[in-house]
């Protein structure tokens, strides 16, 4: 994992409902912007918004993808996100397995 911009991260991002969270991932893996999007359903996230403690029940998205193609898939998710702030956070993944490496970056690269 030595080149920095092609290393694997996880995204992790929420979305309002399975709807949008499908039409998220799909739009992600059809663009090569993510190899792979998990969504998770029916997660509780409580926050401050606009000067208020809030609780929502949303769906949780883990994509995975690599350093470079974070802003564009940062991009395509604030262009099509009902949120006005959505949460885009990436992590890096450490450790990968390198057959699951050589795959994620195929896919999001298309060679």
């Amino acid at each position: 994992m030595g080149n920095t911009s092609s290393a694997p991260i996880v995204v992790l991002m929420t979305a309002a409902n399975r709807e949008e969270a499908g039409q998220l991932a799909e739009m992600l893996v059809a663009a090569r912007l993510a190899a792979c999007v998990q969504i998770i359903p029916e997660i509780q996230s409580v926050y401050r918004w606009q000067g208020e403690v809030a609780r929502e029940n949303e769906v949780m998205l883990l994509a995975k993808t690599t350093r470079d193609r974070f802003d564009e898939l940062e991009l395509a998710v604030r262009g099509n996100h009902s949120y006005e702030t959505p949460e885009i956070i990436a992590l890096p993944a450490v450790a990968i397995s390198e057959p699951y490496l050589a795959w994620l970056q195929e896919e999001v690269t298309g060679l």
